[in-house]
């Protein structure tokens, strides 16, 4: 088979958690499950009807372009995408063509090429037991921001990396929850192969609702493409969807291009002239800036955390903020320590913790003073790794928990000298005179039994280092 180079590039689109839609009063509520509910006659489009922008939408894609180094138009206006579909009630789509509100910036090490400002269509709703299809308008005029990179990614995993790391610019921005579960954050990928020096032809992949769905679909394109090329054949240029159940691409459309649009600049919305609003200009939005994700990874990893740990702590900002917390108030506890007992103990009890299974976690159940306790005591030696595990469920169960008092009343400090834990061993070899004889046959995992038991006796309060060097040695 030739070698063929993928030229990908994507197109995303996030609604904008503002309170009101783009051009209009009516509610933006993504979470409305009553149809037809957030609607008025400016997003209906009643005759007669004025649009009046959305200055928190136009803010929230300038604090985006800020984020990604991206040059802010001084100049802007909005243009009417003209087609006709049932969920766009107007007939047209108002967007912007000729003047984005940003050009330029970088992410994650893909160039961008804009990133402007539209409204959302309304939504289809297929009935498949009865054939019928009818429209929920309470998306409609939701404000959308949709942003495009240079076709510049080489690869599926590339490309969902990108996706990832602007769905966390976006959190922490407040600009969008972008959940693609529910479509507030929708991928487009353009794809091409061509042998290095050529040029391919472009096809587009539509309605990609997850990370690992668009990531199996541009490796599904790439293998399909050169499949096409390996026959002799052309890429037909055209517009594919997914489908999960197959793994496969399919034909929607042929692909339009900019001219079948006939994009004009909208009469009833004026230009705007951006450098005259003292908010929207580069030095206000960049003060604004929270510390970005990617700046709070690098200062992770350069306190010693591991790449993996500090990849898990910034998806949910409240975990990042809570590492803060204990780090600045936990002196001589180990970051990566911190972030041990964060990303593998807290984070499971709170996703397997019924009330607190959320989509992003909204609050961490634990104190800052708890946890840097509960620390403390494993630094110092006071109690075991174990009981450790034990009091960060006690303490998220109930926050008000002392986990000193607690260790004290439970008689969970730790068993650590020979002294105190040989009763223990000779009670626990007595008890198991047939695991004992399979250890002096050679049977290694004879010996971890026997170490768990000490570790049961002991409610978790023993080094199971220091039980498994007193048991062999007792038994050599």
């Amino acid at each position: 088979m030739s070698e063929y180079v993928p030229t990908i590039g994507l197109e995303i689109h996030a609604e904008l958690k503002t309170r009101t839609k783009m051009f209009c009063s009516s509610k933006n509520d993504a979470n409305e499950d009553r149809p037809n509910v957030n609607v008025c006659p400016v997003c209906m489009a009643h005759p007669g009807t004025l649009p009046v922008i959305n200055r928190e939408a136009v803010r929230y894609v300038l604090a985006v372009g800020a984020a990604l180094g991206g040059k802010l138009a001084d100049y802007t206006e909005f243009d009417r995408k003209n087609y006709f579909y049932p969920d766009l009630p107007k007939g047209y789509q108002l967007s912007q063509y000729e003047y984005p509100l940003v050009s330029g910036g970088e992410l994650a090490g893909v160039v961008i090429t804009r990133v402007h400002l539209e409204e959302d269509t309304a939504s289809s709703m297929h009935d498949e037991a009865t054939g019928m299809t009818t429209i929920d308008y309470n998306r409609a005029g939701v404000p959308l921001m949709e942003l495009v990179t240079e076709p510049v990614i080489t690869s599926a995993k590339q490309a969902g990396e990108f996706a990832r790391e602007l769905q966390l610019l976006l959190r922490y921005l407040g600009a969008s929850e972008a959940n693609m579960e529910k479509g507030e954050m929708r991928v487009e990928a353009n794809i091409s192969i061509a042998k290095k020096g050529e040029r391919g032809t472009k096809v587009e992949i539509k309605n990609l609702n997850s990370f690992n769905t668009m990531e199996r679909a541009v490796a599904y394109e790439i293998k399909r493409q050169s499949d096409v090329l390996e026959r002799g054949e052309k890429v037909v240029q055209e517009t594919r969807g997914w489908d999960e159940n197959k793994q496969a691409t399919f034909v929607q459309r042929s692909k339009e291009g900019s001219a079948d649009y006939r994009y004009f600049p909208d009469p009833d919305l004026p230009s705007l002239r951006l450098s005259e609003v003292p908010e929207f200009s580069s030095k206000a939005l960049e003060r604004d800036l929270p510390e970005l994700p990617w700046k709070r990874r690098a200062r992770y990893i350069e306190l010693g955390v591991k790449r993996e740990d500090a990849d898990v702590l910034i998806i949910e900002s409240q975990l990042s903020n809570f590492f803060d917390q204990v780090t600045e108030k936990s002196v001589g506890i180990s970051p990566q320590t911190v972030a041990n007992y964060i990303t593998n103990d807290l984070v499971k009890i709170i996703r397997d913790t019924e009330g607190l299974v959320t989509e992003q976690i909204a609050e961490v159940p634990i104190s800052v003073a708890s946890f840097g306790a509960i620390l403390r005591m494993v630094d110092e030696k006071q109690i075991s790794s174990r009981v450790a595990k034990d009091l960060l469920v006690e303490c998220t169960k109930d926050p008000s928990a002392d986990p000193e008092r607690f260790v004290k009343e439970k008689g969970l400090a730790r068993v650590g000298g020979t002294e105190d834990l040989s009763p223990i061993i000779d009670s626990i070899l007595s008890q198991h005179s047939g695991v004992v004889d399979d250890y002096k046959k050679g049977k290694g995992n004879a010996l971890e039994y026997l170490v768990g038991q000490g570790m049961k006796a002991t409610r978790g309060a023993a080094d199971p280092e220091t039980l498994r060097q007193i048991i062999k040695a007792r038994l050599s």
